[in-house]
């Protein structure tokens, strides 16, 4: 089963956020609750984890603007 990785809603009226890093390089087994990566939004940078556990396969790119909803990554 394949679980998306998406980019959350962090504060009440984020609508986007910034990728600025991915914690974990494409292709690696991820646990979940591990940290994923770094999302900038509002002047403030947190780590987002990992919402299932298996292999990560990453979409986004990093320095990339997304919208709240986009699908960064997979796991499978």
């Amino acid at each position: 089963m394949t679980t998306q990785v998406l980019l959350p809603k962090l504060g009440f009226s984020m609508s986007e956020g910034e990728l600025s890093e991915w914690l974990v390089p494409d292709g690696a087994m991820v646990t979940e609750g591990q940290p994923l990566y770094a999302l900038e939004s509002e002047k403030s940078t947190q780590e987002v984890e990992a919402p299932a556990s298996g292999r990560l396969r990453i979409i986004a790119a990093v320095g990339e603007t997304y919208e709240v909803g986009a699908v960064l990554a997979e796991i499978v």
